[in-house]
């Protein structure tokens, strides 16, 4: 159970990064398209390194070490990712949502105000996250977690900042936009307390765990990240700031072992 609060506690610390992020509103900080498109790349460099080198290797490498021949641990990981993918493209295609840059997408809700709308594509976002890093603590090696929850939260804090300054366009208070900003972030201590509960109470469900997060985070990156910066036709500076992102949670990684 140590490890289970432990991890509610890390993606508890990472989801608060996004009203971390926004605060800088406060000072009426405009920052420019190619600025906010280097931002986004960067969380997306950041999830797809996370993906690769804290889910996706020690996953394989868990299912090798409780039996799995090399064959069965990759097939194990592919189902486990493409799993991961399907819940979030469920949830997407059956909750209504709306995304600041893609427009609506899901069923139809009149009577949804269009912020909530905002509010639940971005809990639809986090909770993989929060997953991710809740099932990196549940493995037990905690500088796996640790190296997950710090780059998580990295990353969270300029996409708080994005996610204020797009309320605040949209002509919403500043407490308001930091608000919005802060409670987005609390959906993934939810993921972090089911990530690592499961995969603490039922270890050979680590390497299905990791991998379920990786293929969760990938549909985020491919569904949401990517299309958010060519919208804004800025494909250079994201692509700048993926592989930014990308560099520094490897390094992350490779640094807390």
């Amino acid at each position: 159970m140590d490890v289970v609060w432990i991890g509610l506690f890390a993606s508890l610390l990472a989801g608060l990064g996004t009203g971390i992020g926004a605060l800088p509103v406060l000072f009426a900080v405009d920052l420019s398209k190619p600025i906010q498109a280097i931002l986004l790349g960067l969380g997306g460099g950041v999830m797809l390194a996370a993906t690769s080198f804290s889910l996706i290797v020690p996953g394989t490498d868990a299912a090798i070490e409780q039996g799995a021949t090399p064959t069965i641990a990759a097939l194990t990981m592919g189902v486990g990712i493409l799993l991961g993918g399907g819940f979030l493209w469920f949830a997407h295609a059956n909750f209504p949502h709306e995304h600041f840059f893609k427009g609506k997408e899901g069923p139809s809700r009149a009577n949804f105000q269009r912020i909530w709308l905002f509010v639940i594509a971005i809990a639809l976002h986090n909770f993989p996250e929060g997953l991710a890093v809740g099932v990196g603590f549940g493995s037990g090696n905690i500088a796996s977690g640790t190296a997950l929850a710090t780059g998580i939260g990295l990353q969270n804090i300029p996409e708080g900042l994005v996610v204020a300054l797009a309320l605040r366009e949209l002509g919403y208070s500043i407490p308001y936009a930091i608000g919005v900003s802060t409670l987005t972030g609390l959906i993934e201590p939810v993921g972090g307390a089911i990530g690592a509960g499961v995969v603490s109470l039922a270890q050979p469900l680590l390497p299905w765990g990791m991998a379920v997060a990786a293929g969760a985070m990938l549909f985020v990156i491919i569904d949401e990240i990517i299309p958010e910066v060519d919208q804004k036709g800025l494909d250079q500076e994201g692509t700048l700031g993926a592989m930014l992102g990308f560099v520094v949670m490897m390094i992350l990684d490779i640094s807390l072992g």
